[in-house]
């Protein structure tokens, strides 16, 4: 009895041994884990960049020059769209396109992409020689640092000012005069650009509108032609704008109506 009591407390010591080395090896290796993965973490193999927007004193007055400058130029940049349909012609070119497009009533051909580039080479073309007397007389000297900011800003709205002046109606100038109170009588070039710039935006609207009723009398008149056929036949359920679109396709390969159309718009700014 005594032998056997003995041996079972030898075997106990000994897994108890076991189960306290197999506690350490656990711990242990733990511990190194703990420590390889801190490490990993402490210096990452691709370093995270950081991104911060900071605005710190200037080591001299260029600097601060310089930044007004790229925050002019980029307002400039976001308010040009505005200032290219509502300043140049391109108001009365892309109204008239989509009225053609209406009258021969082809839906989405030309697509508006076309339509929208196309205007847009166009007003290129007629605004060429203001742009580049801007760019003579208030761009270069500017850049050459000739003439200050505020000179060049009014040198470069003098022919802009002028070719919309040109192109605006005194009804309509006196209209925004009278709105903005100015009863005196004023010159042409003293007329501020607030009151300029909407006389000549209603202007332009007019001018569109009045070519694309122009454009629309030849085809409104074989849509009647083709009705008053198709109901003369008894074809009553037959849809005529199905068989008018050849015809008005027709007749504007026939004479030539995108040259003629250019050139109307062309000449309708001079």
């Amino acid at each position: 009895m005594i032998k056997i009591e003995t041996r079972n407390n030898n075997k106990s010591l000994k897994i108890k041994q076991n189960s306290y080395k197999i506690i350490l090896f656990l711990t242990i290796t733990l511990i190194l884990i703990g420590f390889s993965t801190a490490s990993i973490y402490a210096q990452p193999a691709i370093p995270i960049p950081r991104i911060g927007l900071n605005v710190e004193e200037a080591n001299n007055p260029q600097e601060v020059a310089t930044s007004i400058q790229i925050l002019f130029l980029l307002t400039i940049l976001s308010l040009a769209p505005a200032i290219l349909m509502m300043m140049t012609s391109f108001t009365r070119i892309i109204i008239v396109l989509s009225f053609l497009r209406n009258a021969i009533a082809t839906q989405q051909t030309p697509p508006t992409q076309v339509l929208v580039g196309l205007a847009l080479f166009l007003t290129f073309f007629t605004m060429a020689p203001i742009a580049s007397d801007i760019n003579q007389n208030a761009i270069q000297p500017y850049l050459q640092e000739e003439i200050t900011q505020g000179e060049a800003v009014s040198i470069a709205m003098e022919p802009i000012r002028e070719f919309m002046i040109r192109q605006t109606r005194e009804k309509d100038l006196a209209l925004f005069l009278e709105m903005a109170t100015i009863e005196e009588a004023v010159e042409i070039n003293e007329i501020p650009n607030t009151v300029l710039i909407p006389a000549f935006i209603i202007s332009e609207l007019k001018t569109a509108f009045q070519l694309g009723f122009v454009l629309f009398i030849p085809f409104i008149v074989i849509d009647m032609v083709v009705a008053s056929t198709l109901m003369s036949m008894g074809m009553m359920m037959l849809p005529p704008a199905m068989i008018s679109l050849p015809f008005k396709l027709l007749l504007f390969i026939m004479v030539d109506g995108w040259n003629i159309l250019v050139r109307s718009l062309l000449t309708s700014f001079r």
